[in-house]
């Protein structure tokens, strides 16, 4: 959300929210419901239901609105409620996702390019083969347009740890796209 109008309105709807009007609840859930729809599936893979994790994140969004002290950090805290969600759900035994492995980040080349959308498929199945901590990174900087200082805010993590785990994450997704491109 680049747009100053579009940050001034949803900070209305934040207020408004706080002070209990259910329709401005109602437009923050239809603004954010599908973009953490697709955060909460890229972080936890095929095998749960984002579904079902989003109703309880809007649950303790519900519960919790009228503490967030500044409504312009809305999105940072609504992502790190799902991230919070996530790790739960993570922390629980569940089948095994091969990641890329770490030799896969060594040697990678640069990423100095940017992706045609032709190669839009292929880089979200080639999310899905990253680290959890890679995906998330690049998920929220590039899908979500999040600041650093904000994926800072979300992750719980140092602004330098985001910025070193964002450069490992785009050499690792360029790595995997250019040796899947060879299998072609």
């Amino acid at each position: 959300m680049t747009d100053q109008t579009d940050q001034l309105y949803e900070r209305v709807l934040v207020l408004r929210c706080q002070a209990g009007d259910e329709a401005a609840f109602t437009e923050l859930v239809e603004r954010y419901h599908a973009r953490l729809r697709y955060y909460a599936r890229k972080m936890l893979g095929e095998g749960h239901s984002a579904e079902d994790l989003l109703q309880d994140v809007w649950l303790d969004v519900f519960r919790g609105v009228t503490r967030l002290a500044d409504p312009g950090a809305f999105p940072a805290w609504v992502y790190r409620i799902a991230r919070a969600r996530v790790a739960r759900v993570l922390r629980q035994p569940r089948r095994p996702v091969r990641p890329l492995e770490e030799d896969d980040l060594l040697g990678a080349v640069e990423d100095g390019n940017n992706f045609t959308t032709e190669d839009a498929g292929r880089v979200h199945v080639a999310l899905d083969r990253l680290s959890p901590e890679h995906r998330e990174v690049l998920v929220l900087r590039f899908l979500e347009g999040m600041s650093y200082e904000d994926i800072a805010r979300v992750t719980g993590e140092p602004l330098g740890t985001v910025r070193s785990r964002l450069h490992y994450a785009k050499r690792a997704l360029r790595k995997y796209l250019e040796r899947t491109n060879l299998h072609d």
